[in-house]
């Protein structure tokens, strides 16, 4: 027993000793699954696994001996899970929305945020928009996003906006295109309102502050530069007619600094 615990002691000395290469390899593998969290957001992010961003992910790090797991909660608890380490990343972020997490380099898609209003009303400009009475959902930070916002109002759900803009207790609602096209694919009256596009606002991956978070991160921003430049990640966008962030040298730069 005595000389086994010797020859095991030894080993792990000429491990970290005679060949610190062996240790510091190991270190930096990635972990073999990354477990991203996501609201379900409908060909974005579904609860079966499909959906452009889902398979954006697969592009990025199957590729790279990654697997992907997919976590469906609401958009506020998978936000929480991904600050407290409880996954690896958590989908959707605007850039800088919260504290807590690493916001990754690339953007992996956009969103084409939207005014919603009755027909009637005045088309908004992002100049013009502060001097009308605005609603979003809460937790989506758009006074952030667009600074010079504060005659805005945060509402728990979407259920009831169709109304409040009827009964004219707001005159915009601001949110992505896709979900204001639900919206008004459940009115009994979608004629009565149009939506004015405002602007696309680059969508981040949000990593856990963890050390596992740190080399997932690093492996991400590696193979989406990769793709980016080769190309790869077009017909994704284009199996689900989404917009395709790195169009332009003018687009690319989505990217922070």
């Amino acid at each position: 027993m005595r000389a086994g615990w010797i020859g095991i002691l030894m080993l792990g000395w000429l491990a970290g000793g005679l060949w610190p290469g062996l240790v510091s390899a190991r270190e930096s593998t990635p972990a073999l699954q990354i477990n991203v969290a996501s609201e379900v957001w409908a060909e974005h992010s579904n609860a079966d696994g499909s959906g452009l961003a889902w398979d954006l992910l697969r592009a990025v790090f199957e590729p790279a001996g990654v697997s992907l797991k997919t976590t469906s909660v609401p958009y506020t608890r998978a936000l929480g899970l991904a600050q407290r380490g409880k996954v690896d990343a958590v989908l959707g972020l605007y850039l800088n929305e919260v504290e807590g997490v690493s916001y990754a380099q690339h953007p992996y898609a956009d969103d084409a945020v939207v005014a919603l209003s009755l027909a009637s009303a005045p088309t908004p400009t992002l100049a013009t928009l502060n001097n009308y009475r605005l609603i979003w959902v809460r937790g989506y930070g758009y006074q952030s996003q667009f600074p010079g916002l504060t005659n805005y109002q945060e509402v728990q759900r979407r259920d009831g906006i169709a109304q409040m803009l009827m009964q004219g207790r707001a005159d915009f609602y601001i949110d992505d295109d896709d979900e204001v096209a639900t919206l008004l694919a459940a009115s009994e009256h979608p004629q009565t309102f149009k939506q004015t596009q405002l602007q696309y606002l680059p969508l981040y991956l949000g990593f856990a502050q963890t050390e596992q978070g740190s080399r997932l991160q690093k492996l991400y921003e590696q193979r989406m530069q990769e793709l980016i430049k080769a190309g790869a990640l077009r017909p994704i966008f284009a199996r689900y007619q989404q917009h395709y962030p790195y169009d332009s040298a003018k687009e690319i730069p989505h990217a922070r600094p």
